[in-house]
């Protein structure tokens, strides 16, 4: 497998980099000045190897919880940096999962019209999928990610040794997503993945297979359409549901999580329209469900999923712009579908049977 990754973008070239041994050999960055945004929870489990950054003069731990990743709660965090010094041929070093990296991506996106930045991704789902792709996601109110921008970091450093602190919950997030990125890449890539599911929660090197495989989807796609302008659009499969049930429920469901169950939600209504074989929404049913089932007894308030569905920032006048697997090969195609009472319906009964 490939110990380098490289991704192409509008700023240039950036690479991914698979570094057993980070833990140990903490990277230099090119020796500038480095200003640090850490999730606090992993300051905490990696207090010695990583000293260096936790008492570091430039050190910001963050809170990594998703009402923090708003305007309001990053404010603080710039002023801080400003505080610190911070110059534009200075680095900031993310260290941490989804929040963590939307926050300091949209930080060095805004601040002193760009600041370089790095990231070093703690949770399963960063590695395998949020890391690449120039993002940054910021919550308004109780709209999520409705404010970002695309600014890439410099270089990604990926260490599987920080899975091991995850909870199980994390994990199954991680494994939403790659469910996710394989459905896109076609119906063998999937069914492979459904075949080793099990495997992934106890073969450290399995995963890691997965973690690259995974990347290296995503890459096609993003290079070509960087933006999410035309292609790119697929990998909202889930996420347009996914989002609403995270909202709908206060997150209480992880996000990687909600998009399994979201990726069903979609695949359910797919099928009750007639553009998914029943088949293939049961063959795909065995595995999602399979990821979400510790939460299916969460309750989801179809109102407040209506809601925050009608506030996507991908729909279009009228319409939902949602992402459904179609046809025989269970194709992943963008929809326009109306928010109706036939639509309300299906997603009640999904909701329903997802309880029973």
């Amino acid at each position: 497998m490939s110990e380098q990754i490289q991704i192409q973008s509008h700023k240039g070239p950036y690479s991914v980099l698979f570094n057993e041994h980070l833990l140990s050999d903490f990277p230099l960055f090119g020796g500038k000045e480095l200003h640090f945004l850490i999730d606090s929870n992993i300051a905490r489990l990696y207090a010695s190897p990583f000293e260096f950054v936790v008492n570091h003069r430039n050190s910001i731990q963050i809170d990594a919880k998703e009402d923090n990743k708003t305007l309001e709660k990053i404010i603080p965090v710039i002023e801080t940096l400003v505080t610190n010094g911070i110059r534009r041929d200075h680095i900031l070093v993310a260290i941490g999962g989804g929040i963590v990296q939307d926050i300091t991506c949209f930080i060095s996106s805004v601040l002193l019209r760009g600041v370089s930045w790095r990231f070093i991704p703690t949770t399963l789902l960063a590695q395998a999928d949020s890391c690449i792709g120039s993002k940054s996601s910021v919550n308004l109110k109780d709209t999520k990610n409705i404010i970002g921008t695309f600014n890439p970091p410099a270089e990604i450093h990926i260490c599987t040794q920080f899975l091991d602190t995850l909870e199980k919950k994390d994990i199954h997030s991680g494994i939403g997503e790659i469910i996710k990125v394989h459905a896109i890449d076609g119906i063998d890539s999937f069914n492979s993945l459904a075949k080793d599911f099990d495997q992934l929660f106890t073969d450290r090197s399995l995963l890691r297979r997965y973690i690259c495989e995974a990347l290296l989807i995503k890459k096609r796609f993003i290079e070509e359409d960087e933006f999410d302008q035309g292609i790119r659009n697929i990998f909202n499969y889930g996420h347009s549901f996914g989002h609403s049930i995270e909202s709908a429920t206060d997150y209480a469901i992880p996000h990687g999580v909600a998009v399994t169950i979201g990726m069903d939600m979609a695949n359910f209504i797919s099928a009750k329209r007639g553009l998914l074989p029943h088949r293939d929404f049961e063959r795909m049913h065995e595995i999602l469900n399979k990821n979400y089932s510790d939460f299916s007894k969460v309750n989801i308030p179809i109102e407040r999923v209506m809601g925050a569905l009608k506030k996507d920032k991908k729909n279009t006048s009228s319409m939902l712009g949602l992402i459904f697997a179609v046809g025989e090969k269970a194709d992943i195609q963008r929809i326009q579908v109306p928010p109706d009472s036939e639509f309300q319906s299906q997603c009640e009964e999904f909701l329903r049977e997802l309880k029973a």
